[in-house]
């Protein structure tokens, strides 16, 4: 069994900085890539930023410039970073890992249970 145990979201005034945290644990054997997700009220879940197991990082057009992930592979950890954030980046965000547990021959996705991030003044 895997979970993924995320912190950091809160309530931030536009133009202002949040760190989210994401640790995985349990049975696993490669994490092969981290990232964030996130879900605005009413719109589907989209892509924030990746990270791969060699910190290779992909964003959405929406957050480059202003979010930063980052990852520690010997903690299972991955890190965004959020500066200059905007009302629009309202959301909850999930963490998610594309991992292989040792029983298992191929990759599956696994999620965090979400953490709201707030923009407004």
């Amino acid at each position: 069994q895997v979970q993924l145990v995320e912190s950091g979201g809160g309530l931030v005034q536009p133009g202002g900085s949040l760190r989210l945290s994401c640790t995985a644990s349990g049975s696993i054997f490669v994490i092969y890539v981290m990232g964030w997700y996130r879900q605005a009220p009413g719109k589907q879940r989209e892509l924030v930023a990746a990270v791969t197991s060699a910190g290779n990082t992909n964003y959405a057009d929406s957050v480059k410039g202003r979010f930063t992930a980052s990852r520690v592979n010997a903690k299972n950890t991955v890190y965004l970073q959020m500066n200059s954030l905007k009302p629009n980046d309202t959301a909850v965000y999930y963490c998610n890992a594309e991992l292989r547990s040792p029983s298992d021959y191929s990759r599956k996705d696994y999620w965090g249970q979400g953490t709201q991030v707030t923009v407004s003044s």
